[in-house]
């Protein structure tokens, strides 16, 4: 008498993981928080493809890194095309950006996207094989001052998200002028060391002895506490922009850790680069948030030309640790009205950190960092419909002041800074709101030359 087959029982991939009604508060509160800071800063949202054409990656990440070699999932079509599961969000969005014609668009442009990833990587607590990010990206503007807001935007959700103890740690590699030297010196101090390295740093020290630095296996962690500093071998332009990275991070308050040895895991990376990991984790410490600056990666991809800078958070690095910390589920409330424009270095350092009191008060500013010009931030803001405009230029930014525009009367008003947060909410309350202004070449706007930078 045969026996009946028994009937298998299936479960998840290994390294892919269900989420249950239980864990689905700490999802919805990272989305809520994440697309309302999202929108306060003014990046748009987009959605691309779970599946892209594998070369994608391979042009964009580049074919000696990890994720390309060991870590992708790819499959062939019937009709022949070569696809991936893509294993991180920002080849994609630079292909939807090249593709969907956005360099023809004012720039520069912020993407805010997420979703899920895929790397076939031993999987382990914090390492899946499906995991999720969320990505924020400027494109199209090189100005450090990018950079810093980058990193802020990303440290500002995990604290409202409730996490405490976030350590950034923050480096630059430089860009194609002088990476080529640091490379150089690199293999020169590992040269005598190769039987000391592991069988991937062995791989790496041909192919790409950056990655040799991100190593986390004993020996060579311990080798590279003695290795080239990168730091130390940028040129004036890359040394020039790493320093007004951290001096925007200064003016804001935003804690960091100079580490000299960062370099990321993937090739396109250029100058500043971060990670964002909890201090008093057990174990190996794993980044909830990382990114930095990819100014070749448009034109590498096909696209014109563009500087461009990008942060991304791990979901579920930031849902175990919310978890672990014991974090309360709330929620934020945002509300808009108001622009604030700046000319010059000083005022753009000190309308970042009111950019950030404001926000901390509710009140929802937008701005244009990357102009210069204040006629044309001006004329955003009335494009915009804003009902006041806060205006910081050299003159202000030294006396401590700010003049507060009325966008439908014209009348301005120059307020000391520690009232202007008081003087706004009387002003709104009082104020219709606006709604957006066709383009008006005829509006008048205050002087520039009375603004000096």
């Amino acid at each position: 008498m045969s026996r009946k087959p028994k009937s298998k029982t299936f479960q998840a991939p290994k390294g892919m993981n269900d989420v249950l009604p239980e864990s689905q508060k700490y999802w919805e509160k990272f989305f809520k928080v994440a697309q309302e800071l999202a929108d306060y800063y003014n990046f748009k949202t987009i959605e691309t493809p779970v599946l892209e054409f594998a070369d994608l990656f391979k042009k964009g990440i580049g074919l000696e890194t990890d994720v390309i070699e060991h870590e992708m999932y790819t499959l062939k079509t019937k009709g022949g095309d070569f696809l991936a599961l893509r294993p991180e969000l920002t080849a994609s969005a630079v292909r939807a950006y090249i593709e969907n014609g956005f360099a023809n668009q004012p720039q520069p442009v912020k993407f805010f996207h997420w979703g899920p990833v895929f790397r076939h990587e031993s999987a382990q607590a914090g390492r899946y094989r499906e995991f999720h990010q969320a990505d924020f990206d400027v494109i199209g503007e090189g100005d450090p001052i990018i950079d810093a807001q980058i990193i802020q935007v990303v440290y500002v959700i995990l604290n409202e998200l409730g996490l405490k103890g976030l350590s950034i740690h923050i480096n630059s590699v430089g860009d194609k002028n002088c990476r080529g030297k640091y490379r150089d010196e690199l293999k020169m101090y590992y040269r005598n060391k190769i039987n000391r390295l592991c069988k991937n740093c062995k791989r790496r020290f041909k192919e790409n002895p950056l990655r040799m630095l991100d190593c986390k296996e004993e020996e060579c962690a311990a080798l590279k506490e003695s290795a080239p500093s990168s730091i130390d071998y940028l040129d004036k332009d890359c040394r020039d922009h790493f320093k007004s990275v951290l001096e925007f991070l200064d003016e804001l308050g935003v804690p960091y850790v100079l580490d000299s040895y960062l370099v990321r895991g993937l090739d396109y990376y250029t100058r500043t680069v971060f990670e964002i990991v909890p201090e008093e984790a057990t174990g190996s410490q794993i980044a909830i948030a990382s990114g930095g600056r990819y100014d070749y990666l448009i034109s590498q991809l096909g696209g014109k030309p563009a500087p461009a800078m990008g942060g991304s958070i791990g979901i579920e690095r930031a849902i175990n640790e919310m978890r672990r910390q014991n974090v309360k589920i709330g929620a934020i409330k945002t509300k808009a009205r108001v622009f604030l424009v700046q000319l010059g270095d000083l005022a753009k350092k000190k309308s970042l950190r009111l950019f950030e009191d404001f926000r901390k008060n509710n009140i929802h500013i937008s701005e244009s960092f990357g102009r210069d010009s204040i006629k044309a931030q001006l004329r955003v803001a009335d494009r915009q419909g804003a009902d006041l405009a806060l205006i910081i230029g050299q003159k202000e930014a030294l006396d401590g002041t700010v003049i507060l525009r009325e966008m439908y009367s014209g009348t301005q008003e120059i307020i000391p800074s520690e009232k202007i947060i008081d003087e706004v909410k009387k002003r709104l309350k009082k104020l219709p709101s606006r709604v957006p202004a066709a383009e008006n070449n005829d509006l008048k706007y205050p002087p520039e030359n009375n603004l000096k930078s």
